[in-house]
């Protein structure tokens, strides 16, 4: 809305064809391209990590918030519990004083996990998030490696960094002539697993071997 005329690359937009940025990731149409990180469908992969974590696993917490592309995550996570046989529960918070009742409702509703969906207050409030789900003696997937750097238990996301410094080449390339609407929206292509061995040791998780080879980063 702001400007038709100087092109906006974005690194990380989730959902940008539900969101009406462009037209479609493989022909925008429009003043604005970029990179999508894959909220939604890695959301889905992270419940099955929690599965995988607890072949045992019947009822997961889903904390989310309002936010433009929360209704596109909500989706993938449920489509994946039902595969998965899960039992979801979502506990909305709108504001951050919500956090802690959220997560009373998830004991007094006996979660055995926690998904987290993307959301930049749950980023901003990551270290309470995290102390809360140790608490209440939750595991935690999240969507960012911050989280697990943090304390949380295991994360599965795209290497923001990549894609940030991928972003410049959609940049350099628009500043030599192409249009925005001609640049296709890419995929993230690398993913990062991060587990933390001392909160999963805290909450008495063992992490099959399995996982662990498959990790880029391991928190001892």
């Amino acid at each position: 809305r702001a400007t038709a005329k100087v092109p906006i690359v974005f690194a990380l937009a989730d959902a940008p064809v539900e969101l009406g940025l462009v037209g479609s990731l493989a022909k925008p149409g429009g003043n604005i391209t970029g990179l999508t990180g894959l909220m939604a469908e890695l959301s889905a992969k992270r419940l099955e990590l929690l599965r995988q974590i607890s072949p045992k696993l019947k009822r997961v917490a889903v904390l989310w918030g309002p936010y433009p592309f929360s209704a596109a995550v909500l989706r993938e996570v449920e489509r994946a519990g039902r595969t998965l046989g899960l039992t979801l529960h979502e506990f909305e918070v709108r504001e951050v004083v919500e956090l802690d009742s959220a997560f009373a409702g998830m004991t007094a509703w006996r979660a055995q996990a926690l998904i987290v969906v993307p959301h930049p207050m749950f980023v901003a409030q990551r270290t309470h998030l995290v102390e809360l789900a140790a608490k209440h003696r939750l595991p935690a997937t999240y969507h960012l490696k911050e989280f697990v750097e943090d304390g949380g238990l295991m994360s599965y996301a795209p290497d923001a960094a990549q894609m940030s410094r991928h972003a410049a080449v959609y940049v350099d390339k628009i500043l030599k002539g192409a249009k925005p609407s001609e640049l296709p929206v890419e995929q993230p292509t690398k993913f990062e697993l991060v587990l933390n061995l001392k909160t999963a040791k805290a909450l008495g998780v063992n992490f099959p071997q399995s996982l662990l080879q498959l990790a880029d980063k391991v928190i001892r």
